[in-house]
């Protein structure tokens, strides 16, 4: 069997562009939830998101770059920057090397950018680059380009569960032999600036489809904005950013004397086939998606230590995957921790940093990864009455002090993507 070794992590988010300060401001209570620049625009209702405020393109690329690349590609980038780096990689063999990146809506934002330009002030100011910054592919090219590659360049769009989809196809890459290393992830850019402030008059149009399909809450107050796995949830805010991995057969990072660490053991993916926005409701598919991973990773459900959830703040979305984790792990002894009682521990990073999209999964496991190495584990933000229906421990109000060394991660999105993988510290 070939061993997945994780050697490279990168992190681009509302918490900042650096992997251990994110995974530390959220564990210290952090929350990136703030006001949205056009809230006042919508009447009868409050709008919250979480954006990217310490992100500058010219900390990571030249003009040229900068000027040919949609935000979300901008992350991408910087992410796998870090990862590379981290990863202590002198040079990736060009041929041996593949990049699988996520993306539920890619350039999105430079559609709607040059839609308002052509709208307010004529051809003439439609950019130039916009048809390069569209393009869902271009934060892989970019990432293969910028490094010389020549293995595989793929991306994966299966909305929310984009980045641990895109993992799991990099993994079987490498299993397959096609490739020793991979870098990947996932990536959402659709907010207007990085800094979260308003692009002159140009308002995307992206923030009002949210309101009007009523995915957001109405709530008055950003702490209480979006609650996964509470009883009062009520919807999400969106968020935005990058989070990126290296990943190598386990033999090719020993043999180069690289520091793993973790595995990623197992990776499961189907789909719903129920509905396009709404999941079905017993939450029999999403476990299915657990199980797979399990099986995929050779391990029981009892020998999984933490996992951390999708868990959006949604009132169907978060009672799926809670009737999908009881399916799966409800009333099990784990004994992949020490913390004992109360059934699996089970977190969410959303409600720190909103939802991410696309690159959500791969942010929850570089959090993971950094948690099992310091016996601390996540938890989740302004949640403070967990639903009563689930059967397993969720951790809310504090990070937990606790030893685990394996950890579960979901992620579902729209169109019934599902997928989850199994990760463990050694």
């Amino acid at each position: 069997m070939v061993e997945i070794a994780i050697t490279g992590t990168g992190i681009v988010s509302a918490l900042g562009t650096d992997t251990v300060e994110f995974h530390n401001r959220m564990l210290a209570g952090e929350t990136a939830i703030k006001a949205s620049p056009w809230a006042g625009e919508v009447e009868g209702r409050d709008a919250w998101q979480a954006t990217v405020e310490d992100f500058n393109p010219a900390d990571w690329m030249d003009r040229r770059i900068e000027d040919g690349t949609d935000l979300f590609a901008q992350f991408s980038l910087a992410a796998a920057e870090q990862a590379v780096r981290q990863a202590g990689i002198g040079e990736l063999d060009p041929l041996r090397t593949a990049v699988v990146n996520g993306t539920s809506i890619g350039g999105v934002r430079a559609v709607m950018k040059a839609q308002y330009a052509l709208d307010t002030q004529g051809l003439d100011a439609v950019p130039r680059k916009t048809m390069i910054q569209i393009w869902p592919n271009m934060a892989a090219a970019q990432i293969a380009m910028r490094y010389g590659l020549h293995g595989p360049s793929l991306t994966v769009t299966t909305a929310c569960a984009s980045s641990l989809d895109a993992i799991g196809t990099a993994a079987r890459l490498i299993e397959r032999g096609e490739a020793d290393v991979a870098i990947t992830g996932g990536t959402e850019g659709g907010i207007s600036l990085a800094g979260g402030g308003r692009d002159g008059d140009f308002v995307p149009v992206l923030f009002y489809t949210a309101n009007v399909y009523g995915m957001e809450a109405p709530a008055p107050d950003p702490n209480r904005a979006m609650l996964p796995f509470d009883v009062k949830r009520s919807g999400i805010v969106v968020g935005e950013g990058s989070g990126m991995l290296v990943l190598e057969r386990a033999e090719h990072a020993r043999a180069r004397g690289a520091t793993i660490l973790g595995y990623l053991r197992g990776y499961g993916s189907l789909a719903d086939g129920f509905h396009p926005s709404s999941p079905e409701p017993s939450g029999k598919w999403e476990a299915r998606a657990m199980e797979l991973a399990l099986a995929d990773a050779h391990m029981a459900a009892g020998e999984i230590g933490a996992l951390i959830a999708h868990a959006t703040g949604t009132p169907k979305g978060d009672t799926a995957e809670i009737r999908a984790i009881n399916l799966v792990h409800g009333g099990n002894v784990h004994g992949g921790n020490v913390h004992g009682g109360g059934g699996l521990p089970v977190a969410s990073i959303k409600g720190h940093i909103g939802h991410s999209g696309a690159s959500s999964g791969a942010m929850a496991m570089i959090t993971g990864l950094l948690g099992m190495a310091e016996d601390r584990f996540t938890y989740i933000a302004n949640t403070d009455e967990p639903d009563p229906e689930a059967e397993f421990d969720i951790v809310h109000g504090d990070a937990r002090e606790m030893k685990y060394r394996s950890l579960q991660v979901n992620s579902f999105g729209f169109g019934g993507q599902n997928a989850s993988v199994v990760l463990t510290r050694d």
